[in-house]
């Protein structure tokens, strides 16, 4: 799954690599976001396209819709959200992208929970599929966002079974395109994914367990 990550660089950063500057409607910040430990259920920096150009805006992580009666849903499985009842008008319509430098996650070790941060070899930026409720920019706290979660396999079905769908960022550029239906996006994601090999993790600091804790530490090896 993608319960936590971190989101700390520069806004270029990420951009820089996704689309060329005439195609963002995004104020330039050269202040870094510096968010090493970005939680559910609060407001996350999310990419999406409006009139032909991508936007940025602070929205909810967590999904539920009026009739669910139940906390809000923080993933949905690529395998079924373009289906289900659900997920599917969010996949059609709702399709974002999350940027990062890596996520958590927590595997049980000598009966205690060890987190990790997964993140690409190259240190490169990832681009996390998500969808979510439009419009974005109206800051809805009810009906927000999802990440998009597929099977892990090779060496990181190790640390969980779930992992977030991560982009290229050519891919991810496509999976936002308004004009590109549901079926094509399902086409965009089995071409564009990044293959688990492009990862590796490491042990970090029990302390990114509190997700009030914050700062650089929280990333790096311990």
């Amino acid at each position: 799954m993608c319960g936590r990550f971190s989101q700390s660089m520069t806004r270029e950063d990420y951009l820089a690599l996704i689309a060329e500057e005439a195609e963002r409607d995004i104020p330039f910040d050269p202040e870094p976001i510096g968010r090493y430990n970005v939680a559910p259920g609060t407001k996350v920096l999310l990419l999406s396209e409006r009139d032909e150009q991508l936007h940025l805006d602070p929205v909810y992580w967590g999904y539920a819709p009026g009739w669910w009666d139940n906390p809000p849903l923080i993933n949905a499985r690529v395998e079924t959200a373009a289906t289900s009842r659900m997920f599917k008008p969010l996949w059609q319509h709702g399709r974002a992208i999350v940027f990062a430098d890596g996520w958590f996650e927590w595997r049980k070790e000598d009966d205690r929970k060890q987190p990790y941060f997964i993140h690409r070899a190259d240190g490169k930026p990832i681009f996390m599929a998500a969808i979510g409720s439009t419009p974005f920019e109206r800051g809805d706290e009810a009906e927000g966002f999802l990440i998009v979660t597929a099977a892990a396999d090779k060496g990181l079905v190790d640390i969980h079974d779930r992992r977030p769908l991560v982009l290229s960022p050519e891919a991810a550029r496509e999976w936002m395109r308004q004009d590109v239906g549901g079926k094509e996006a399902e086409e965009i994601v089995a071409d564009g994914s990044v293959p688990a090999d492009a990862f590796i993790w490491h042990a970090v600091s029990r302390a990114v367990g509190n997700v009030k804790n914050q700062g650089p530490k929280l990333i790096e090896p311990v």
